[in-house]
């Protein structure tokens, strides 16, 4: 398990390579920001922890481990971030920054229930199929098709 500040770092490498197409140290510090130092300490510690491949100097490539835990991540993220926007109506930018912070702190088991309350107040079928952020239950299923074309 390793912290919500390497999740996060994580999450942004995830978010880079699907941007870019590869990921360096000063576009994640640039996109965090944060300094460099801190970015290759987080590096370093999500290396010791199998999720990113990295040498000095070199490319940073996420495990298939760190590429999955990413997702969960910003599954998570989503989750919150439709609750605020469009349960609770927050504008936009507003609902963003204050998904960054719950997300941070909130546990898995309150994330699945969130996402169960999220998609039956968005009118969506089949809400009782055990929806588990960790095993990425309903990725492709009706409900996250719909949620996909409310954003």
């Amino acid at each position: 398990m390793i912290s919500k500040s390497l999740e996060e770092y994580l999450k942004t490498m995830y978010v880079l390579k699907k941007q870019n197409g590869n990921i360096r140290v000063t576009d994640i510090a640039k996109k965090m920001n944060c300094t460099k130092p801190s970015v290759n300490k987080a590096i370093y510690n999500l290396k010791d922890n199998g999720l990113v491949n990295y040498e000095s100097y070199g490319t940073i490539e996420l495990t298939q481990e760190g590429e999955n835990l990413a997702k969960k991540v910003l599954e998570a993220y989503d989750i919150v971030y439709l609750f605020l926007k469009e349960v609770l109506n927050l504008k936009a930018e507003e609902a963003e920054k204050e998904a960054e912070k719950i997300k941070s702190v909130i546990t898995d088991k309150t994330i699945n229930e969130l996402a169960k309350y999220v998609h039956k107040v968005l009118g969506l079928n089949n809400l009782d199929c055990d929806y588990d952020v960790n095993k990425e239950r309903c990725r492709r299923c009706e409900r996250r098709t719909a949620i996909k074309k409310v954003k």
